[in-house]
């Protein structure tokens, strides 16, 4: 929509969000009261009208002029009560203890119609308290990144933070270049963190801190709050929560590349698409992120970070465990010690059914070692390989052997493979529809994600944006069409670095 001036006063509509916002009724201590910073010239680049719609928001508001007002940072609708959440962090092992919400502002709360609390945050909607001197800003380049990954992810059915919108501000924010600015409105469940406890165990805030488990229980764990000892119940729905989330991600290559505990949300969904990336050919230790130099948040670290996090989340839990320290320690560990036995199963049968296997059998798991091994020595792409597999189960194997440097690595373990399944009494139309199922053709591939953002920041143009949401909006069906959209890049077009944008 063209640039348009915000008037001062905005006419009252049935169809603005109604908001309720648990969060800003916690102890001050949580958060810092304050509105976004209005901007000069809106104009809404993408809406999400489908999730608008599961929300229980109107489209067609959203992208009026109040709408975009409001989604800009530039008008505050009645019910709305705008906060900037305060939390700590470990990052990149270090611990910073005072971090909180620098370039964001919580507008509200909206209850959708299947009955399910939503924050709606502002990303870039200017200073706040926690700036420490920023800007408060984003570029439009992240704000793009964040939206295609998001959207992206929640399609393959990882939890997630969504995006709701992205709007140009008509203003510039300055890093290494000015870049046009943007926000981003994000949709969570709730945007509390390990480091959100983090903030208040430091400070030996009970009061605070207890009022914050009070309120993630009631909203994450609500069965907790019956149970023996409901901080422990809830760190348990964390843990599996965890477990569960970092297997997904790895199941379709995904690297998150910056797993500080304030990025760590106790709701289980992926939140923050800083230097995030996905796998072109596949190694266990890759890294994109242009900020890890040590490969701490490589992609088969994940796990073992997870687990880290978890445990910096216990010992913020401690004094609400238990009065007594030492029998405190031992029951977070406990629960703790289930971290890895719940990954493990949930890597361990998602590899099953990526390479069509219904039942678990000896040999499963070295056959499946053996091909990741065979895929890293030959730099298979780690998408097109599993969902070529599929292919192969119909009898087309040439494609996924062409994937490897050496066909014949792919030859030799592709022959033990069809020995296995053929025992399973399983159609290969079946089981290559099974495998198609959870095998995505399209991801957001980091030279596609680049060549959108690109476009998008240096010749204003949206088109390759709106094409590769719409591709990634299907990621498990065949798009002949769109077949570039599956390939991996050439050697010229692979992306070596992703960046956080802040």
């Amino acid at each position: 929509m063209p640039d348009t001036p915000i008037p001062a006063a905005l006419p009252e509509t049935s169809t603005r969000p109604v908001f309720d916002n648990s969060y800003a009724r916690l102890p001050e201590a949580l958060f810092k009261r304050l509105p976004p910073t209005p901007v000069s010239a809106p104009r809404l680049l993408k809406l999400n009208s489908g999730l608008a719609r599961d929300l229980g928001l109107d489209p067609a508001w959203l992208a009026s002029l109040a709408g975009v007002a409001m989604l800009a940072g530039n008008h505050v609708p009645p019910g709305a009560e705008p906060i900037a959440q305060a939390y700590s962090g470990h990052q990149f092992g270090h611990f910073s203890p005072s971090l909180g919400d620098g370039r964001a502002i919580l507008l509200g709360e909206v209850v959708t119609p299947a009955g399910l609390r939503r924050d709606i945050q502002l990303k870039g909607s200017g200073p706040t308290p926690f700036s420490r001197r920023g800007d408060g800003r984003a570029a439009l380049g992240p704000v793009l990144r964040e939206y295609i990954v998001a959207e992206a992810m929640a399609a393959l059915g990882i939890p997630t933070t969504r995006a709701l919108a992205a709007v140009a501000t008509g203003e510039h924010v300055f890093r290494e270049d000015a870049l046009p600015g943007a926000v981003l409105t994000r949709i969570a469940a709730s945007h509390i963190r390990v480091g959100t406890f983090q903030y208040f165990a430091a400070r030996r805030d009970m009061d605070s801190l207890r009022a914050l488990l009070d309120h993630a229980i009631a909203r994450h764990d609500p069965d907790a709050a019956r149970a023996e000892n409901p901080a422990l119940a809830f760190f348990e729905g964390v843990v599996a929560r965890q477990a569960s989330l970092i297997a997904r991600w790895m199941l379709v290559g995904f690297i998150h590349g910056v797993m500080n505990t304030d990025n760590c949300a106790v709701s289980g969904e992926t939140i923050d698409y800083g230097p995030c990336a996905f796998l072109d050919h596949y190694h266990p230790e890759t890294v994109f992120s242009s900020i890890d130099h040590q490969g701490r948040y490589a992609f088969a670290n994940q796990p073992a970070i997870a687990h880290w996090n978890l445990a910096r989340l216990a010992e913020a839990l401690l004094p609400l465990i238990g009065e007594d320290e030492a029998a405190s320690v031992d029951q977070a560990k406990g629960v703790l010690a289930g971290f890895s036995p719940a990954f493990g199963a949930a890597w361990r049968m998602g590899l099953l059914a990526k390479i069509g296997l219904r039942e678990e059998a000896p040999g499963d798991e070295a056959l499946i070692q053996d091909l990741l091994a065979r895929m890293a020595e030959n730099e298979a792409d780690f998408t097109l390989a599993f969902r070529r597999l599929a292919d192969a189960a119909e009898g087309k194997g040439e494609a996924f052997c062409s994937l490897f440097a050496d066909p014949a690595a792919g030859r030799e373990w592709l022959a033990r493979w069809r020995e296995r399944v053929a025992g399973e009494g399983v159609t290969p139309e079946a089981r290559a529809a099974a495998m198609r199922a959870v095998n995505p053709a399209f991801i957001p591939r980091n030279h596609l994600v680049e060549e959108a953002i690109a476009a998008a920041v240096e010749r204003d143009d949206l088109a390759p944006f709106e094409a590769l949401v719409e591709v990634l909006a299907r990621p498990f069906e065949n798009q002949p069409v769109h077949e570039r959209y599956a390939l991996p890049p050439r050697p010229d077009q692979r992306v070596q670095a992703t960046f956080c944008g802040t």
